[in-house]
């Protein structure tokens, strides 16, 4: 209970710390709160990510003064803390060498061009970002992203997880499509959340997906690596210290467990 309040609180405030206004929606806004979502439903499992994804994510809406989004987001974010940290724990060990490796090598590829057309169409040009919390003081700063920027780092992070699953985890490709799947219930619940409930229209909800989709893909290329560096750290310090954290991780994302 104690580790589920604190990813709970953790989710929160990294929802809440970095935000960014969608000219799409009247009160979206993008974040890095599918950074923590994620890092806690690999490390903690389906029911710890389903809890800490759903109540934290609900939490920084309310604090936001995004309220009309908090009952959408509770299930939303909950689904995909779920099946993000259930899929994870599913990787079987009947499927060749090979192939793990071929598969995370087109995931690679997919994630990358995505990241990369999406950077270039959606994230680049000037944007103003609101740093802070609600209770405390806020920081407002633009900034300029140039196109270049997103096409390097989609050449990056294809080369990045093509490396992974060559060279030490040739299972990352079950990693990234575990965590595209819970993406994928993020963006089509809030789509389907503006349209049916919100009723803000089929053009400013569809405006809206793209950015969805970009907070799901920067989520999963920030939130695998720390994940794997906490379970390196984890493994280091041995089975009484990850008991304090209780049952962290259900594979090991850094080495092949083959």
């Amino acid at each position: 209970m104690a580790t589920t309040a604190i990813f709970t609180a953790f989710v929160a405030a990294t929802t809440m710390v970095f935000t960014l206004a969608i000219p799409a929606t009247p009160s979206g806004y993008f974040n890095l709160g599918e950074v923590m979502v994620y890092i806690c439903a690999l490390l903690m499992g389906p029911y710890v990510g389903a809890f800490a994804g759903g109540v934290g994510s609900c939490i920084s809406d309310v604090a936001l003064g995004a309220a009309t989004y908090a009952p959408g987001t509770l299930v939303i974010k909950g689904a995909e803390g779920f099946i993000v940290g259930y899929l994870s724990s599913m990787a079987g060990t009947k499927i060749s060498s090979r192939a793990w490796k071929a598969t995370s090598l087109c995931i690679g590829a997919l994630i990358g061009f995505l990241l990369g057309v999406l950077g270039v169409t959606y994230f680049s040009g000037s944007y103003q970002l609101t740093l802070g919390f609600p209770v405390g003081p806020v920081t407002n700063v633009g900034f300029a992203i140039p196109e270049a920027l997103w096409v390097a780092v989609g050449a990056a992070v294809f080369v990045a997880i093509g490396a992974v699953g060559f060279v030490t985890n040739e299972k990352i490709g079950w990693t990234v499509l575990s965590v595209l799947a819970g993406g994928a219930v993020m963006f089509t619940g809030y789509f389907l959340y503006n349209f049916a409930v919100l009723r803000i229209g089929l053009p400013a909800s569809a405006g809206e997906l793209p950015f969805d989709v970009g907070q799901a893909l920067i989520g999963l290329v920030v939130a695998i690596p720390i994940t794997g560096r906490v379970k390196r750290m984890m493994a280091r310090a041995g089975p009484a210290q990850q008991g304090r954290l209780g049952p962290i991780g259900t594979g090991d994302l850094t080495r092949n467990s083959e």
